[in-house]
């Protein structure tokens, strides 16, 4: 039988981004931390993994001390062997999603947004894995003309395009 319940995401309050995703050994807390590190030297960031197998225990690294424990906490509440997250402060996902996905242990990654998540849980007798993310809300219409416009306008604004 499977039991499917969801875990709201807990972030500190200000402008936070959130990266979940799935990796697959215990090397990945130090190569994560490396290829975050090099793509935003200035980041603050916290990361935490659930190690599957072994002393299976929530590994974390990070450059913030915050970060890093609502990274644990959340990674304790998900629970799902070899999930991981990521909290990011003064950068995007867009600054080192490349980076992630150059990173061998990664296998997944499920989500990288700034709203609220929700995290989708099977569990089984063996465990737990993600079945999903609940990222922000339901869309409640298409944009017209004017909101195509606005979007454009921003991206050229903050530098996205030229």
């Amino acid at each position: 039988m499977v039991k499917i319940y969801e875990v709201n995401v807990e972030k500190p309050s200000g402008e936070i981004n959130v990266i979940i995703g799935y990796t697959h050994f215990i090397k990945s807390a130090e190569d994560i931390y490396e290829a975050v590190v090099t793509s935003v030297p200035s980041i603050k960031f916290g990361f935490a993994f659930c190690e599957a197998s072994g002393d299976r225990l929530v590994r974390y690294e990070g450059t913030d001390e915050e970060l890093i424990n609502y990274a644990i906490k959340n990674c304790e509440k998900i629970g799902a062997g070899h999930a991981f997250i990521i909290l990011l402060r003064n950068a995007y996902p867009i600054n080192i999603l490349n980076s992630l996905k150059n990173v061998q242990e990664i296998t997944r990654i499920f989500v990288a947004s700034s709203n609220p998540l929700q995290v989708i849980i099977g569990e089984t007798d063996q465990g737990r894995a993600i079945l999903g993310v609940v990222d922000g809300a339901t869309p409640v219409g298409v944009e017209n003309e004017e909101k195509r416009e606005e979007r454009k306008e921003f991206l050229r604004k903050i530098g996205y395009k030229l």
